[in-house]
């Protein structure tokens, strides 16, 4: 039942099935292979993505912050609020955040019974038009810390927008 002839099939096959794993291996390192250490030559991992010169990111222009606030539109701002409502509020109750009409020079953690994190504070005092600018532009960048899970509204003028229609909706 087991002799000599099935006993080198079986070390044949194995031995086999090694020598094309190991040749397989050996050719996809020739074919795939990145780093440096063969004949010296190095080559980048990875492909580059040729950009025409209007593709690149525009950096924004620096404004000073007081003629942005000029030339702010609250009815544009208004259309902002929209990414703001879903955890805010602006009729005096508190939603998953705290109310914001009145926000604009309110002081900062002030609004009672709402339970703050306290990172706002210890970067702010009052919600001055640019302490507010500089937060909506990225939350946790500006306040460490905080519990507010937004990202932030990177276009300068949806911010300062957002602060003109906030400014309107008093206290």
């Amino acid at each position: 039942m087991f002799d000599t002839m099935t006993f080198t099939k079986i070390v044949g096959g194995i031995c086999g099935a090694l020598l094309i794993f190991l040749m397989g291996k050996w050719a996809a390192e020739s074919l795939y292979h990145t780093g440096g250490g063969h004949g010296g030559e190095e080559h980048a991992s990875g492909f580059v993505i040729a950009v025409e010169e209007g593709d690149a990111p525009v950096e924004e222009a620096a404004a000073d912050f007081p003629t942005m606030m000029a030339a702010a539109d609250a009815e544009k701002g208004e259309k902002v609020w929209g990414k703001c409502r879903a955890c805010h509020k602006l009729d005096g109750t508190d939603g998953t955040g705290p109310h914001l009409n009145g926000v604009v020079d309110r002081a900062v953690g002030s609004v009672g019974g709402f339970g703050y994190s306290g990172a706002l504070s210890a970067v702010a005092e009052v919600w001055t038009t640019e302490n507010l600018f500089h937060f909506l532009e990225n939350p946790k960048g500006f306040a460490p810390g905080t519990s507010m899970g937004f990202a932030g509204l990177p276009k300068a003028e949806d911010r300062v927008n957002l602060i003109a229609y906030l400014q309107t909706t008093g206290g």
